[in-house]
């Protein structure tokens, strides 16, 4: 598989996620499928799973978590292979592949999977169980329920970005000396 990257490739254009859906890489041109095209849409299915548990079995529950999770090894690999094209030494390019590769698991594990995840079941069980306390039919708590989990999915996005951002900055990041070039660096959205 050629890539044709070209020999002036920085690790912030293989890493860079604050574009907008369906633009084009500003480095090489390529789009970037994980990041740039509805499939970015992928690493919601875990918040789409639990604003509706209160509707769904916990399989389709689980489920969702799966596919959410496979779009964080897919866009790992991705990243990663793009990092071992780069013009390197092979001592270097083996270390910027291990850091591009850790930093996007870390990064995606965290923004896309398991911080949202949790934070949207919480949502969702304190309105759910708000809601147990009112005289409200059950079919109508489960509405306001699933209401409730969607609806703040548009505004934890950022928030939790920023986060992770911050803690990788202050511990994975400074432990391995990971330079800002080789990291998921600064508010990008899964």
């Amino acid at each position: 598989m050629d890539l044709n990257i070209p020999a002036n490739l920085t690790m912030s254009s293989v890493t860079d996620h604050s574009k907008d859906m369906n633009h084009a890489d500003a480095g090489n041109g390529e789009v970037d499928i994980y990041r740039d095209t509805p499939i970015r849409l992928l690493g919601y299915a875990n918040e789409l799973g639990e604003a509706f548990r209160v509707w769904v079995s916990p399989f389709w529950v689980k489920a969702s978590y799966g596919v959410a999770s496979a779009y964080v090894v897919a866009d790992t690999y991705d990243k990663g292979s793009k990092a071992a094209q780069l013009p390197l030494g092979d001592a270097e390019r083996r270390t910027r592949v291990l850091h591009v590769s850790v930093d996007t698991l870390l990064w995606q594990a965290l923004a896309s999977v398991i911080i949202p995840g949790f934070t949207i079941n919480r949502v969702c069980a304190a309105t759910y169980w708000t809601l147990g306390r009112t005289a409200l039919p059950m079919a109508m708590r489960k509405r306001l329920t699933t209401a409730a989990g969607l609806a703040v999915i548009p505004f934890i996005v950022k928030p939790i970005d920023t986060l992770v951002d911050f803690g990788l900055d202050k511990t994975f990041r400074k432990l391995a000396h990971i330079s800002p070039e080789e990291s998921q660096h600064k508010g990008r959205s899964h």
